[in-house]
């Protein structure tokens, strides 16, 4: 690990960008990675459920890119709307762009269950807990619903 740590800072000019981090940080940002990784492991049965409710296959959720294409296929979306997130490559709007994105796609999940509005921040706050409660409790899969007049 020491020879790596003095090749990377030979090949970046001599600095030594991984002492140059406080440990708070890396302490931080590994904490973050810790709880992502906890979170989608404590939410994947739930997700699993979900995609079974709505007559597409479970494991589905194992496999990156083809999961939020269905995801989109159960909100409702065409698959190509899975390129709308690149806008976050945009700094300071694309980041905005990215969570209304997140927030959009998570009303229309809701709602296609038969949730509402409060369901919808839940889901987008306290993610884990409310996949499982979405998959595991009563709510049915109603699909596209018609306009009320």
């Amino acid at each position: 690990m020491n020879t790596l740590t003095s090749i990377l800072a030979q090949a970046s000019g001599g600095y030594n960008w991984a002492a140059a981090a406080p440990v708070w940080i890396r302490v931080a940002f590994l904490a973050a990675v810790c709880a992502v990784v906890v979170g989608f492991f404590f939410a994947l049965p739930g997700i699993w459920k979900v995609f079974t409710k709505a007559g597409q296959p479970g494991w589905a959720l194992l496999i990156p890119i083809y999961n939020v294409i269905i995801l989109l296929r159960i909100a409702g979306l065409p698959w190509y709307w899975i390129f709308a997130p690149l806008a976050a490559i945009i700094p300071i709007l694309g980041w905005f762009a990215y969570l209304a994105w997140v927030v959009w796609i998570h009303h229309r999940i809701s709602t296609r269950f038969g949730q509402g509005v409060g369901f919808t921040i839940g889901l987008t706050l306290l993610g884990p807990i409310f996949w499982l409660i979405l998959g595991f409790g009563d709510s049915k899969y109603v699909g596209q619903q018609q306009d009320q007049a």
